[in-house]
């Protein structure tokens, strides 16, 4: 969506906002729906819309949406929060991870909060636990650190002869706890599989190209990228960077495979924002947030790219492309 199309939606939702507050007698919902990037992801508000719709809960009928997008810059968060506050919000809807919740979380103790796809939600502050968040935050995690496993396997099937994995990962991306985790199911995985590991470390953008040329030096067969927001920011740059390598590459959620990524494999994150809906649904209907339960993923999605396997000269076996959920041609 370009600065055009954005300003005509924005004008659009201005006006069903005012036709809403037009309407006499029924009781009006105000959702906030804050975003690092709308542009971004557009399939999962869609997602998060229909949830809401098949609730009863229908955007210019009975329900305002406001809309803040931090359009990729994240130091606005804080600012945009407090205009959701300022508008007085009834609860407001995090589509993003955990920068983005406690962006909001610092500018409330009181409005419930709603997150989906947060990694550890208890170790990144935002609940008490799982089962029992306390505070007005709650909502769904997308954690699942036996997916990294599965993604190396992936790599393995479509790679037969695949010996050595580079591994990109972001430090503190998942707090100290859930990234020792992940990176031991790493190990443990590809010790089962007969590969070695290659750990490659980037923090942004600015070291991703040094990141990749320690991956040619290193003679690394294949790549898989460890869940981190900002890399998923960055999904089109890690992208072309594994496709300029000749880097078989499989990643954690579908945009980087419309993106020309070989496969990723990851909780289905439109899931995660349709069950997001239920939850604001609920304390629309006056649950409290610290009462719902953090759930955990349970829709998960294989994507290929043919066309990017067939580029760097793979043949993706049957067995795999019979499980896929989609496949790009």
């Amino acid at each position: 969506m370009d600065r055009r199309d954005t300003v005509i939606a924005l004008l659009a939702l201005g006006a069903a906002t005012i036709a809403v507050e037009a309407q006499p007698g029924a009781r009006v919902a105000r959702i906030g729906y804050l975003s690092p990037n709308l542009a971004s992801s557009p399939y999962l508000r869609d997602a998060f819309l229909q949830a809401l719709r098949d609730l009863g809960h229908v955007e210019g009928r009975n329900v305002v949406i406001e809309y803040r997008d931090a359009e990729g810059k994240l130091e606005r968060l804080p600012a945009l929060a407090a205009e959701l506050l300022a508008l007085k919000v009834d609860v407001i809807f995090v589509a993003g991870g955990t920068r983005v919740t406690l962006a909001a979380m610092q500018a409330t103790k009181t409005i419930p909060i709603v997150f989906a796809g947060v990694g550890d939600p208890v170790e990144s502050g935002l609940v008490s636990t799982l089962a029992r968040p306390g505070g007005n935050v709650t909502g769904l995690s997308s954690l699942g650190p036996e997916l990294v496993g599965k993604r190396l396997e992936l790599l393995k099937l479509a790679v037969p002869r695949l010996e050595r994995v580079a591994v990109l990962y972001l430090p503190g991306a998942l707090g100290e706890r859930t990234d020792k985790e992940m990176l031991t199911g790493a190990d443990v995985a590809a010790r089962a599989l007969g590969l070695r590991l290659q750990i490659v470390e980037a923090r942004g953008p600015d070291e991703f190209a040094r990141a990749f040329s320690d991956m040619s030096s290193g003679r690394a067969g294949a790549l898989t990228v460890l869940p981190s927001n900002r890399f998923l920011r960055e999904h089109r740059h890690l992208a072309d960077l594994a496709a300029e390598k000749r880097l078989p590459a499989v990643y954690t959620s579908r945009e980087f495979v419309d993106a020309g990524g070989l496969m990723s494999y990851g909780a289905n994150s439109a899931d995660l924002h349709r069950r997001a809906a239920t939850y604001v649904d609920k304390i629309l209907k006056g649950t409290k947030p610290g009462d719902l339960t953090v759930e955990q993923p349970t829709k998960f999605e294989l994507v290929i790219n043919l066309k990017t396997a067939k580029a760097l000269g793979l043949t993706i076996p049957q067995s795999v492309l019979a499980h896929a959920d989609e496949v790009i041609q």
